[in-house]
């Protein structure tokens, strides 16, 4: 494991995450398909600050482009990619493996099989509501039948015995995915669309995540110290007066809440959960003081930047984002893993 350089998270980490953050998203509003001249987007963006009026010379559709579609994408993106990255650093944290990720507990699986049986058994009818809230549904569902398998087999709910339930519970339910995809063929496309991710959803599904994100990044964020008490190992937490089960259920229970609502609104979207926590480790130091807030900022800029990929690379065409981030997340890994493996030996 590598040193822990900082403790606390300093002011220029954070200005530095910040800025490259800001950065991306205004690289995500600047950038796309249509040809919107970069003066007029900046000055509309001055003109929707508080106490400044600005005028950008937009036309109607234009305008209707940039606040309606642009924005709440980029938003939506910044959303989702934080989630992901800061439930990847959480699971990182409580499994005490850096190779855990926001999926590790079923969460993906579970939301994938009733995404799938709403396009199923409503036969491409289903509205853009009933999908996230499904999705979402089965996610929660997945990580609390890990869970309580878990906890059963395991008399307490140790993590190497909830990684195995993890597993068991993804592979039936993907397979119970499977089977309802061959009842209706004809909706692949339209299955696999939701599974390689999007972010294109608007106002109303960031609207419908914000509370679930806030809450699960709040509670995530103030049990960074404990996380780093908990790293040491139960016995020693222990001493110290660290309830580490509880730590652990709680952090698990915000993790797999931020997993859910990213999920229901994106798909499966993956890599950032692993690789942005990874990174940030490198960089900044191994406390969860340090890596929970970094992992949500640069987990927010990493998939802004990931979906200004997806969207320009063969416009007018669009990519799927998942495709996006695995093209430039699996090279990544593989590169930390390397180094990380040199610095061990």
């Amino acid at each position: 494991m590598p040193a822990r350089r900082a403790a606390r998270l300093s002011p220029w980490a954070a200005s530095a995450a910040v800025a490259v953050l800001l950065a991306s998203m205004l690289a995500g509003l600047l950038a796309g398909a249509a040809d919107i001249a970069p003066r007029s987007v900046l000055l509309q963006l001055l003109d929707w600050l508080p106490l400044v009026e600005a005028d950008s010379g937009l036309a109607p559709v234009e305008l209707g482009l940039l606040a309606e579609l642009r924005l709440p994408r980029v938003l939506l993106a910044a959303v989702v990619g934080g989630l992901l990255a800061i439930a990847g650093a959480g699971y990182q944290g409580v499994f005490r493996n850096p190779l855990a990720d926001p999926y590790l507990l079923g969460a993906a699986a579970g939301a994938g099989l009733t995404a799938t049986a709403v396009i199923v058994f409503t036969r491409g009818s289903g509205d853009a509501l009933l999908i996230p809230v499904a999705a979402f549904a089965g996610a929660v569902g997945g990580v609390m039948l890990a869970y309580a398998l878990g906890n059963t087999a395991g008399r307490g709910g140790g993590t190497a015995t909830l990684v195995l339930a993890g597993v068991a519970v993804s592979s039936f339910l993907a397979a119970v995915q499977t089977f309802l995809q061959q009842l209706r063929v004809e909706e692949l496309q339209r299955i696999y669309a939701w599974i390689l991710g999007d972010v294109g959803g608007g106002w109303g599904q960031l609207a419908l995540i914000t509370p679930y994100a806030a809450v699960s990044v709040a509670v995530m964020l103030l049990h960074g110290r404990l996380l780093d008490v908990l790293s040491v190992g139960d016995d020693e937490a222990t001493t110290l007066g660290l309830d580490a089960a509880r730590v652990r259920l709680v952090v698990l229970l915000a993790a797999s809440l931020a997993t859910a609502s990213a999920v229901a609104v994106s798909g499966l979207i993956g890599f950032v959960g692993i690789v942005v926590p990874h990174a940030v480790r490198r960089l900044a130091g191994g406390s969860y003081r340090v890596v929970l807030p970094l992992s949500l900022i640069g987990g927010a800029a990493f998939l802004v930047l990931a979906d200004l990929i997806a969207r320009t690379a063969l416009a007018p065409a669009e990519l799927p984002i998942g495709v996006v981030t695995a093209f430039v997340g699996a090279p990544f890994f593989v590169a930390v893993l390397r180094v990380t493996r040199r610095a061990e030996t």
